[in-house]
Parts: C-alpha cells; sequence; structure tokens
C-alpha cells in the first residue's frame, strides 16, 4: 500500500519482503533513500540504519524510520542515524521527509561504491558492526576515566598503560598546545629517536617543547616501522593538542580509528588536567619572581625537616633580605622594586642544585633550603650567591643601573628542631649581617652568631681574630 502511494507520488520504489532482504538490495543497488519501519522480521530498523550507515556504498543514503508515536521510538532512530523519524499513517509527512532528503543531498558525480554481498550473512555483518561500535564505546570511557589525571605527566603516564594493553607501538606522543608541552612514551633504548620522530610528527617544528618522558618495554624496541597516525585532540571549538602513535611493523589496521577514537575523547581529560595544575600552580607560585610562595615552602618544609631527622641527613636553610629595599621603591618607584625582586628571584634559582628549594617568604625576603648539606657548605652556597647578586647588573626602563645587595642568615636544622625554630634562626644570623653592616653573610650554630668567610680555597668559615670578628 505504502509503495503504491509513493509510486502515485512520481517515486520509484523497490520493495523489500524485509529488513535483511533490504539491506542486500541497498548494498547492491544503492538508492536514493530508504524508508522502513522500526519494527521489523529479521532485523530492525535500527540495526539496518546501522548497517547502512556503516558500509562505505550506503553511509550518505538517507534513511526514514517509521512507527508508532512515542518519545522513545524517536531517541533511538535518532540515535541510529535516521534522516528522519516519521509516525505511521502519516503520508503528508513522509512525502516531506523523503523530499527534503533528496533537497539536501549533494549532487551525483557519477561514481558509486557497491559493496559485495556475495554470501553475505546480514546478521553477521550487524554484528561485526556492533563489536566495532562496542570497541569504541569502551575504548571512549577509559579515555574519559583520565580526567582524574591531575596533571599532564600522570595523564601522559596513564594513557600509555591504557594505549599499550590494546595495540603495540614503537612510541606514544602527546602534545599540549598550552601551556606548551610533550609528553612521549618510549622504549628506554629508542628515547632519542623516539623524541625527534615524535616532534616532527606533532608538528614541534626545530625546537623540542618541555618533555614528559615515560620509558618502559611496554613501547616495543623496533628500529623502523609504517609511519606515525596521527589525530588533533579538540575542546569545545579549540584545538588544544595533537595525538600521534608511531606503530610497530606490520601495522594493525584499526590503528587509524584508534587514534582518531582516542583523540576525540582525549580532549576533556587534557584540559582538566591542565586547569588543576594551573589552580595548583596559582596556589603554591609567586607571580612576580615564578618561584614557591611561602605556604608552599612551609608544606615542602615540614616533610623535608621529618625525612632529615628520621635519616639523620643535615639540612640548611639560608634566610636572605635584599638591601635597602623600600629606598629603591621610594626613588626609583614600585616597577622597578619588582624587577629587582623578579632579577633575584631568577639569579637565586640559577646558583642552587635541582635539589634545592628557593621561595620567596615574603616582601623582599627569600628563603632557600638545601637538604644534604651542612652549616659550612650552606655558607659557602650563601656568599656565593652574595657575591654574584652584588655584580649583577640590573638596568631600568631608562637603562639606568640598579645597585643590588642582601644580607644572609645562615642556620642548619639541630636536634629535635623544627622548621619554624630552624627559620627563625636563619632570620636572626640574617639580622646580625644587616647589624654589622648589610651585604654579608652570617651563620648560626645555637644561639651564637658568626660572619662567614671564604678562604682562598673556596671553603667557608668563621674569623679567627677577634679583631676580624
Amino acid at each position: 500500500m505504502l509503495a503504491e502511494r509513493l509510486r502515485l507520488q512520481g517515486f520509484m520504489v523497490k520493495e523489500s519482503t524485509d529488513g535483511a532482504e533490504g539491506a542486500i538490495h541497498a548494498l547492491e543497488e544503492p538508492p536514493a533513500a530508504v524508508v522502513a519501519d522500526l519494527s521489523m522480521p529479521s532485523i530492525s530498523g535500527v540495526q539496518l540504519c546501522r548497517l547502512l550507515r556503516s558500509e562505505a556504498g550506503t553511509s550518505s543514503i538517507p534513511v526514514i524510520l517509521r512507527g508508532a508515536e512515542g518519545r522513545r521510538n524517536r531517541f533511538w532512530a535518532e540515535q541510529a542515524g535516521a534522516f528522519a523519524y516519521v509516525v505511521k499513517g502519516r503520508m503528508a509527512e513522509l512525502v516531506r521527509a523523503l523530499r527534503k532528503a533528496f533537497e539536501r543531498q549533494a549532487p551525483d558525480d557519477g561514481f558509486f561504491v557497491v559493496s559485495s554481498t556475495e554470501g553475505l550473512d546480514v546478521r553477521d555483518r550487524i554484528a561485526t558492526h556492533l563489536d566495532a561500535a562496542l570497541f569504541e564505546s569502551v575504548i571512549a570511557a577509559e579515555v574519559r576515566r583520565l580526567g582524574t589525571s591531575e596533571s599532564f605527566d600522570r595523564l601522559v603516564d596513564l594513557l600509555s598503560q591504557f594505549v599499550s594493553q590494546v595495540t603495540t607501538y614503537r612510541w606514544m606522543a602527546l602534545l599540549r598546545h598550552s601551556p606548551l608541552r610533550l609528553g612521549i612514551h618510549t622504549n628506554p633504548h629508542r628515547r632519542e629517536i623516539a623524541v625527534l620522530e615524535a616532534a616532527r610528527a606533532v608538528g614541534a617544528g626545530d625546537v623540542t617543547p618541555p618533555l614528559a618522558i615515560v620509558e618502559d618495554e611496554d613501547a616495543v624496541d623496533d628500529t623502523d616501522g609504517p609511519p606515525a597516525v596521527t589525530a588533533p585532540i579538540v575542546f569545545g571549538d579549540a584545538s588544544i593538542g595533537v595525538l600521534a602513535l608511531a606503530p610497530r611493523a606490520p601495522a594493525h589496521i584499526n590503528d587509524p580509528v584508534l587514534v582518531k577514537t582516542i583523540a576525540r575523547e582525549l580532549g576533556g581529560a587534557l584540559r582538566m588536567a591542565t586547569l588543576v595544575e594551573e589552580s595548583r600552580w596559582m596556589a603554591t607560585t609567586d607571580t612576580l619572581t615564578g618561584l614557591l610562595n611561602r605556604r608552599a615552602f612551609l608544606d615542602w618544609g615540614k616533610r623535608e625537616v621529618a625525612r632529615a631527622a628520621r635519616y639523620k641527613d643535615p639540612l640548611s636553610v639560608v634566610l636572605l633580605d635584599v638591601d635597602h629595599f623600600k629606598l629603591i621603591n621610594d626613588k626609583r618607584g614600585h616597577a622597578v622594586g619588582d624587577l629587582v625582586l623578579s632579577r633575584v628571584g631568577h639569579l637565586l634559582s640559577k646558583h642552587v642544585r635541582s635539589c634545592d628549594v628557593v621561595a620567596r617568604w615574603g616582601g623582599e625576603e627569600f628563603v632557600i633550603a638545601l637538604p644534604s648539606t651542612p652549616l659550612s657548605g650552606a655558607s659557602l652556597v650563601a656568599e656565593r650567591i652574595r657575591e654574584a647578586l652584588s655584580q649583577e647588573e640590573i638596568l631600568d626602563r631608562t637603562g639606568q643601573s640598579v645597585r643590588v645587595t642582601a644580607s644572609f642568615g645562615v642556620a642548619e636544622l639541630g636536634g629535635d628542631e623544627t622548621l619554624e625554630l630552624l627559620v627563625d634562626r636563619a632570620d636572626r644570623a640574617m639580622y646580625g649581617a644587616k647589624s654589622a653592616g648589610r651585604n654579608r653573610v652570617f651563620s648560626t650554630n645555637g644561639s651564637a652568631l658568626r660572619p662567614v668567610t671564604v678562604a682562598a680555597n673556596g671553603e667557608a668559615g668563621q674569623p679567627t681574630s677577634p679583631a676580624a670578628a
């Protein structure tokens, strides 16, 4: 009855007895549109729609599903990718849907794909597509779980643990555009070549971004392999990164789909990790100098004091105060004062080890913690920094030189001392240096304050004569 009414409307119609037969007809000779019932013998309209959408030759054919009135029916029709859902009996609405579907179709270029149907079991083909859809949904769910990573480095680590379970590769790379970072998972024996290849694959250019490297045997130790597969990572309307994977030979046929699926779902997790990193940075960092702030230093310092006490490891603290800073602010302005503090923070970072911690204590005061360092070694570090600072050339916006010096106090952790008491002793030593004329280093051993001198051999010590003291 429906076919006859459509023919009267001017359509050329080919009928099928059930959904499976209709699928074979559509695959053998792709039509301009398909009209099917939501409920049919053999396969449902939803299954038919998914099958046609998944096949290359029929993926763009509009499918109009018919059925009873109801939100659930419309929902499943939309999820299956149907062009429209029409309630049975509404002929005028069906014709309008067909004409709209034809209007939206691209012009025929004379080229079409015919799928092979020899020996085709439509149910097997549907099961294959459902398996592929299930695979994608599982991958998507696992990637979305990475939203709890809380940092870029941990995201790269967890992503590598997951992806290495579902495919094999020489290396995997994740580029984040802002702030720029490149995470790479590679075999330990292929680190250098992986960094070079990954940087090229993600479009990082000649300059390699700051790296987050994960090295283990989950990445295969192969020298050569197929070209890297890449996909952009998008969050909202913005591109925020690139995912790249270098398969091992021979490449798996599903690797491009895998990379595309992961990249499609990774935008939220990457953005969330970036936001957490930014919030932590703002909570722990002094924005003017880029150093840790006082709160972050105290949090770290309390753990370090406990570690040093447990393992009987020396720990020293250097506290310094920029000399005559108020005079700099009053005469040169606060902009110059900020410049001085920024340059002092940069200089301190350059003159300490990677295991040392530098922080802005407050105002024009800075603090340096030196793990595994006794009082003599810390005094030597303080003296070297004092001399470097006194020789540092700082120019204001007009090109005028600003001479900057600082007074230093050094103390070593003793007995059951707390971090607060340790810093307090360093503070008293620093004020001893200020009282003695500034631009010098004083250390404290217990309650005694002593000026630090540097011998010809470069070792720190105290003056031996009363006059020198």
